[in-house]
């Protein structure tokens, strides 16, 4: 009977300190991150065997135009959220116009997150986020063999600013495929 008092008193002393370490999520402090550098993938330092590597002769356009490097304007999405927004509809119908309008071309669907978040999270976000919109162009007609998707996550974020600055990182871009 005193060895079940001391594993349960043990046990429960256990659990308590496990649930008060889970118990809520730490803030950031964006002025401490600011200038933080180790939470950010390089996606150049990502290697994909060759023989698994699509279409290399394909590289994005790199020329920019009224939208940055989005062949029509990047499609913005709220904090957290993957899904296509309704006022931003508009935007991918255009996409699916200037693929009907440019045959030959295909686009690789670019996502993008705030800095707000751990690096593989956001790249996980940004994939989300182009594959909804890769869904919604499919859902217009295009044919998914011309689109790519390509997850920046948040390696290319502003750490400096406010809401309506990040706002800006939370996208998906257009970017055309040339050869």
């Amino acid at each position: 009977m005193k060895h079940l008092k001391k594993f349960l008193s043990v046990a429960l002393a256990g659990t308590v300190l496990l649930l008060a370490a889970c118990s809520k999520k730490p803030v950031r402090d964006p002025n401490a991150l600011a200038n933080q550098t180790g939470n950010t993938i390089d996606p150049n330092s990502v290697a994909i065997p060759q023989d698994q590597a699509p279409n290399t002769d394909l590289v994005p356009r790199t020329a920019e135009t009224p939208f940055g490097k989005s062949v029509v304007e990047p499609v913005y999405f709220d904090f957290d959220r993957s899904a296509v927004p309704e006022r931003e509809r508009a935007k991918v119908e255009a996409a699916a116009k200037w693929l009907k309008d440019n045959a030959d071309k295909r686009l690789v669907l670019e996502g993008h997150c705030d800095w707000r978040g751990t690096a593989e999270y956001n790249l996980g976000l940004g994939d989300r986020r182009a594959n909804a919109v890769r869904r919604y162009l499919e859902h217009l007609g295009v044919d998914s063999k011309r689109l790519e998707i390509l997850s920046k996550g948040s390696t290319e974020a502003k750490q400096t600013g406010g809401d309506a600055e990040w706002a800006k990182d939370r996208r998906v871009d257009f970017i055309e495929l040339t050869k």
